[in-house]
This record gives structure tokens, sequence and C-alpha cells, in this order.
């Protein structure tokens, strides 16, 4: 394998593909990257077993050829060099020469045939989005993904496609983001659940791009954003019933300005720390929420002026879950629906149905 090409776009592709490679593994050639130079396109693709990229960019094919290369040794490699143009070249001892300018290195690959097939989607369910809509979908709801579950299913955002319309929904076991939107799509439909992994590298990817497609089979989506190609297993399980959970007793509505309510949070919360954790403290009133937090290091009061009917109450919560939903409402003010201390809160959109999230209360020490 022989060819040339721009060192910064390959060093820009392969730190994207760096992304989908395993970082540590059993199989040392998915923690590198396949380089496939064929018929003037030089192809790089990277796969953990469970997130591949795949991607392709122009080249001059000296000597066509595949090889597998450390990926962190190559991005570090490519980042460095002096040249505009990389010189690529493998024997079939597996030894690869990178030459740009006066710098020079020398590798150890690995056959190409030791890398892992990409699962691949025949016949699946071909669904076209706007960029910018999947990516503010994605943002609204991959926070509320669980870290580690007994219920694999939920360290995944699940994805309901029915007729024109889309619904994205996280939960973790102790807050849900749900996100809705209208689409063009009049196909069948549809219940997957993405990993989280796969949905923050279509983030990073469609940055400037218009659209996304997205092809659902049974057990592997393949997402085709710009150059690249996505290609993640589903995750399989009973996910929560959701539907129950949102819609449970309201006694009190709450409308307050978004900004102020969480700049009040985050004031009260500068006492709690991974080492003096305790819950905030809200006492919804007559057009007032006091906010407050008591910590070993102090405590701290504050108040926000809002707009409530109903009953008031006394509600425990965890800061970083009530800062988490607010920071992403993009509104100038939102609903905030209590029931009881012991149910969750739900904070909606002023008008419709865009976002929705769910945050169980903490239970609050009697003073």
């Amino acid at each position: 394998m022989k060819f040339i090409c721009s060192t910064q776009q390959l060093s820009e592709i392969c730190s994207n593909v760096q992304r989908a490679v395993s970082t540590k593994s059993s199989i040392p050639a998915i923690e590198g990257i396949l380089l496939e130079a064929e018929g003037g396109v030089l192809t790089l693709t990277g796969y953990d077993l469970e997130v591949g990229m795949i991607t392709s960019m122009d080249a001059r094919i000296e000597e066509e050829g595949s090889i597998v290369l450390n990926a962190k040794l190559l991005c570090d490699i490519l980042r460095t060099l002096p040249g505009e143009q990389v010189h690529l070249e493998a024997d079939e001892r597996l030894t690869c020469r990178i030459k740009s300018g006066d710098a020079e290195f020398t590798l150890i690959g690995i056959p190409a045939a030791d890398y892992p097939e990409l699962p691949s989607v025949e016949s699946g369910f071909p669904i076209a989005l706007d960029c910018e809509l999947l990516r503010d979908m994605i943002r609204k709801t991959i926070f509320a993904t669980a870290e580690n579950d007994v219920k694999v299913v939920h360290t995944g955002v699940r994805f309901e496609v029915t007729q024109n319309h889309l619904r994205l929904v996280a939960v973790d076991g102790f807050r849900l983001a749900m996100r809705n939107a209208a689409v063009e799509y009049s196909g069948e439909d549809k219940i997957f659940v993405v990993p989280k992994k796969a949905l923050g590298e279509i983030v990073k990817l469609t940055a400037g791009e218009e659209e996304i497609r997205l092809n659902v089979g049974r057990r592997f989506i393949v997402f085709e954003v710009g150059a690249y190609r996505i290609v993640s297993r589903l995750l399989e399980g009973e996910f929560l019933n959701y539907q129950a959970a949102i819609s449970g007793k309201i006694t009190g509505t709450v409308r307050v300005n978004t900004r102020q309510l969480i700049q009040s949070i985050e004031r009260t919360s500068l006492l709690i720390t991974d080492r003096t954790k305790s819950p905030l403290r809200c006492v919804f009133e007559e057009n007032v929420i006091r906010i407050s937090s008591t910590t070993a290091l102090g405590t701290a009061h504050d108040r926000v002026a809002c707009e409530s009917e109903g009953e008031h109450m006394e509600i425990g919560f965890n800061n970083r879950y009530l800062l988490d939903a607010l920071r992403v409402c993009d509104a100038a003010e939102v609903l905030v629906k209590i029931g009881s201390p012991v149910l969750p809160i739900l904070i909606l959109p002023t008008e419709g149905d865009d976002f929705l999230f769910l945050v169980l209360p903490v239970r609050l020490r009697t003073e």
C-alpha cells in the first residue's frame, strides 16, 4: 500500500475516527484504525464492537492495499507532522513508513484481515432528519441516560418514530427527559434505543451539516451524515413505562423565569460539593420559590419570584438534576408542576409540548 494525501485532512479524519476505536481491548486490531487504499480513495474505519465509524477521502493511490495502525500513535504522529502532504507506505511485512517534510516514522501494523467486519443494515427503515433538529433533541435528552444500570436499555435514548412525529426519551431512575418534534415521515411506526456513545458522536459530526439519514435494522442502526457513516448496535430490553411516571397527580403549577431560577439554584448550590452532599430545599409558596441548602460548610438562602397556583409545599432535590434539566430548556419561562413532597416534579414549556423533564424528589430531614 502506498499513497499521498493532505496531512491536515488525514489528521482531522483520523481524530474523528479515533473516537470509535477501543482504548483497551484484548483484540489489538480494534485499538487501531483500518486504512484501505483503493481506486483513488482512502477509506478509514474505527470500530470498538459497539459503535463503528467509517469515512473516506481523496488520495493519490500509488499502490492499493490495506493495513491497521494503532489509532493513538497514528493520530499523535499526524498531528505533529510538518509538511502539507503525508506519504504513507506499507510493505508486505506490515512495516509502515510515514513521511512528511523532514519527519519520518516507522510503525508496525496489523493485518487488515484481523479487523472485524462492521455490521450492515439491509432492508432497514430509512429516515431523513434535519441535523440541527436532531442535535437539539439529543442534547435535551442524552444527559438523563443511566451511567450504570441493571437494565442496559436505560443507558441509551429511546426513539419513537410515528407518522410525522419523533420523540426521544431518556431515563436513569432519578429523572426523565423527553423531547418531541414534528418531522416529515410517512413510514411505519418504529421504536428503538440507541446507545449514548453513538449519539454523542452524532452530535459532534453533524455540526454544519443539513441532513442526516438513519437506516434502522432489527439489531443495528446506521447514521449517514456528510462523508461519515456511524454504525451502532441497538439496545434491547424493556424500557421504563414512562407514561405512567409523567401522568401522576398534580396539585400545583408554578410559572417562573428560567434564567432566574437557574441562577438562584447555582448560588444556593455553592455549599454543596462531593464531600458535603446535601439536598436542595425548595419551598413553593404564593408567587415565590424559597431555595436553600445546609451543609457542614454553612447555609445558603435565596428566593425567586414566580406565578403560582395550587397547594404550597416543601420539596427536596438533587441540585445537579434540576440544573441539568433547566439548562437545556432554551425557554424564557417554564412551568413547574408539583404533586406532593414524595412525587416527582415536571418541567414543561409554557406553551406546546416540545420538551418534558421529570425530576424525583429527595427526602428532607426535619429540622
